[in-house]
């Protein structure tokens, strides 16, 4: 078991090394989820995630043989970068196994740190048997992403700064896939003061903390795509799922949509770019996934790196949720001046079009008439039903697309 010395030690081997993040008070959330909420703001590492303190831990434990013959370790992309980063600085040979559908983001950043990055399997658990096949076959030392007591140290080392940077805390809720993080925060704040609650938080495609819990043992769930990549872990650790049955009494689950609209909100609201593994915690306590009401609570965000592409994507997708962004398919009658008259519609009410799309031929269109999918910039709900009842006013047939 790993115990709050070996957490105080890890602190103490990495100081120097790894800085401490801040916590950031956000009264705009604490409104929206009915606690006063604090941000522990792992995504500012060098890194971009909080893996640095327990890869970092687990290298700087170290034999002078063990760093000669190199490491190997698989992850989903923060673990990796971690390793790369630490071992690189310390002339330590590195290879990373990474899922193929790895975020681009992830294995750039890794290989930049001058790890050899080795793209095998659809996801974690394939990419981990094939380090530890190459650990056997290459005599490297396999780094453990979660399972692993140096690792869980110091991670664990978020708890003790948390203790410090928030005395009145009620609870923490943290990220959990592999447990890793989860197991270190638990043991560091619960052992300090047992009476702060630890909640944990998994995607709702792949609840394996959760599954474990309830069995008593660690569980391969079947594989399953979530936008929180980053805690995407079918199996946890035996060590992390011992020290969460020890202190974690509630695991809860979020799902993409739930994730997205965190990930808009802390970037819209905090100015703050989460991953989707970085922002569960926030869409756990937006959307009442919690029991948690009118309490301090720190809230970890563990990572952000995230893909742009899927950013993009979620800043679309959000817009179209908040109403801000609108696409209706509009019949309307196919001569000269046709569009023009439906464009003074749409300008009269202050919405901003930003894409056109004329059609003769699909939709079910009746000869003599035209359908058009108009995309329009609008100032939220409210405004997007005023604009679609002064259409019905003026006579046009539509549909909302979504």
């Amino acid at each position: 078991m790993v115990s709050l010395g070996d957490i105080h030690a890890a602190r103490e081997r990495i100081r120097g090394a790894i800085r401490e993040t801040p916590l950031l008070y956000s009264e705009i959330l604490s409104r929206e989820s009915g606690n006063q909420l604090f941000l522990k703001l792992e995504n500012l590492n060098v890194t971009g995630s909080y893996k640095e303190r327990g890869a970092l831990n687990k290298i700087l434990t170290l034999t002078s043989e063990e760093r000669a013959r190199g490491v190997i370790t698989a992850s989903a992309g923060n673990h990796a970068q971690a390793v790369a980063c630490h071992a690189s600085r310390r002339g330590i040979r590195a290879q990373i196994c990474m899922p193929e559908y790895t975020p681009l983001v992830k294995v750039t950043a890794t290989r930049a740190w001058g790890a050899e990055v080795i793209l095998f399997g659809a996801n974690y658990d394939e990419a981990l048997e094939e380090a530890q096949r190459r650990s056997q076959a290459d005599s490297l030392v396999f780094l453990h992403a979660f399972d692993d007591p140096a690792v869980i140290a110091g991670q664990g080392t978020i708890g003790l700064e948390l203790l410090e940077q928030l005395p009145d805390m009620d609870a923490v809720v943290v990220p959990v896939g592999g447990g890793g993080l989860i197991a270190g925060v638990a043991c560091a704040v619960k052992e300090t003061r047992p009476e702060v609650r630890i909640v944990g938080i998994q995607p709702q495609a792949l609840p394996s903390m959760e599954a474990a819990l309830l069995q008593r043992k660690p569980v391969m769930l079947p594989a399953a795509a979530t936008i929180a990549d980053g805690i995407a872990v079918r199996q946890v650790g035996e060590l992390t799922l011992e020290l969460a049955s020890k202190y974690v009494k509630e695991v809860v689950t979020v799902d993409d949509e739930e994730v997205a609209r965190a990930i808009l909100r802390l970037l819209e609201k905090q100015k703050m770019l989460a991953e989707g593994a970085g922002a569960v915690g926030v869409a756990a306590l937006l959307h009442g996934k919690t029991t948690l009401r009118g309490k301090n609570v720190a809230v970890v965000i563990s990572g952000g790196n995230i893909d742009v592409i899927l950013l993009a994507h979620i800043i679309e997708r959000g817009l179209v949720k908040d109403g801000r962004l609108v696409r209706l398919r509009i019949t309307l009658p196919d001569h000269p001046g046709g569009l023009e008259r439906l464009t003074e519609v749409i300008a009269g009410e202050r919405a901003n079009i930003v894409q056109v799309v004329h059609d003769r031929a699909y939709f079910g269109v009746d000869l003599g008439d035209a359908k058009i999918d108009v995309t329009m910039e609008t100032r939220g709900a409210d405004h997007s039903e005023e604009m679609m009842r002064r259409l019905r006013e003026a006579g046009y047939a539509f549909e909302r697309v979504l």
